[in-house]
């Protein structure tokens, strides 16, 4: 078994369903990682699956059911969830790092109890009334088993996880976020780097104009941008999420997109060509 050095810094990169639609963006991304990998980093992916369920979903005649842009998950659509995001993303995904001579191991959260989970209660969530939404198969995430993904990445693996859940008694299956679990496996880790990969990229003053583009922050600049309105729409939640790690262990957060050959390392070297980089202070 190889040594897991102290030299070798860890990264966890969230990779969204809409991030994998196009060919370039796919092949950006193994391109990136590889990049990661051939410089000394131990990589692991965690990735959702959003647009290739809805199309699942209505090949099978069922109808995508969201309230306030929460997924509404039955027992029907979790066998979906389970055929589109194990059964097509992750495969395939682990087969463009394979093409490229990057050693991914596809799993999913259920594997060896990477991800375990509890039934998500109902709540009363913004912008759906004052009544307690029941979301189904969809679980909060309750642990990491970060010895296992240490274990994988001391092998060489890069692991390729999808976004389920499992009940650590029971076995039960559970429909979960990547983006809240991204940010619970970087923690668990301790990651030196944990990378949000977007269809935009980085954070912008205005997205028309390229030249706008935010290279690096801190903690106190993003919460002020968000006051301001330019991070906005999902990349609220996303910097949320992310800024709540950054003061348990993990070093650097950056958005970054996966077209541009190089982004990923360029970000993680610092050298601020590409992306949006946060930091604590």
């Amino acid at each position: 078994m190889a040594e897991l050095r102290s030299t070798q810094p860890i990264v966890v990169v969230k990779v969204g369903g809409d991030v994998l639609l196009g060919k370039a963006e796919r092949d950006g991304i193994a391109a990136n990682v590889k990049d990661l990998v051939d410089n000394g980093w131990r990589v692991i992916l965690l990735h959702g699956g959003g647009p290739q369920v809805n199309e699942l979903q209505e090949k099978h005649g069922l109808v995508p059911n969201k309230v306030a842009g929460r997924r509404i998950t039955n027992m029907a659509d979790l066998q979906v969830v389970k055929q589109a995001i194990c059964g097509e993303v992750n495969v395939s995904l682990a087969q463009e790092l394979q093409n490229v001579g990057v050693n991914a191991f596809a799993c999913n959260g259920a594997s060896g109890k990477l991800i375990t989970a509890v039934k998500r209660p109902p709540r009363v969530i913004s912008g759906a009334g004052d009544k307690p939404i029941d979301f189904g198969e969809v679980g909060d995430v309750v642990g990491i088993n970060h010895q296992l993904l240490k274990q994988l990445i001391k092998l060489d693996l890069v692991p390729v996880i999808a976004t389920l859940g499992v009940e650590k008694n029971s076995g039960r299956i559970f429909n979960i976020n990547a983006d809240t679990t991204v940010v619970q496996i970087a923690r668990a880790l301790k990651a030196d780097l944990l990378l949000l990969t977007t269809a935009v990229g980085a954070i912008y003053h205005d997205l028309d104009k390229p030249e706008t583009r935010v290279a690096q922050i801190n903690a106190q600049q993003a919460k002020k941008l968000i006051e301001q309105g330019v991070i906005q729409g999902g990349m609220i939640p996303k910097v949320e999420e992310a800024l709540s790690v950054l003061a348990d262990g993990v070093k650097n957060i950056a958005i970054v997109g996966p077209q541009i050959k190089g982004a990923f390392l360029d970000v993680a070297n610092g050298d601020g060509q590409h992306g949006t980089k946060i930091k604590l202070n």
